[in-house]
């Protein structure tokens, strides 16, 4: 293995899936600016995520999908207009 390509400040961080706040603690070179009280009473840097094996479908099994960029409310406001004539000729 090639000597001094990884880095060296690996510390614990708490990861934190905001879809359902189950989070986990590991280690981890990621900055974060926020801050977390763990289990055991100390702080650790919090990194939250999006998705994560406790809420991704895959691992879950169920086919439900948080879509917490709105893309589904920004399709509807993008064709808003076309729908609506598309119903007011009915």
């Amino acid at each position: 293995m090639k000597k001094d390509i990884h880095p060296k400040n690996y510390r614990l961080v708490v990861f934190k899936d905001i879809s359902n706040d189950y989070a986990f603690i590991s280690r981890s070179t990621i900055n974060s600016k926020e801050t977390i009280v763990w289990e055991d009473g100390k702080e650790y840097p919090l990194v939250k995520l999006e998705i994560s094996s406790a809420s991704h479908p895959f691992y879950t099994g169920k086919m439900k999908l948080v879509d917490s960029a709105g893309r589904v409310d920004k399709f509807n406001n993008k064709y808003k207009k076309f729908l609506e004539k598309n119903n007011a000729g009915k």
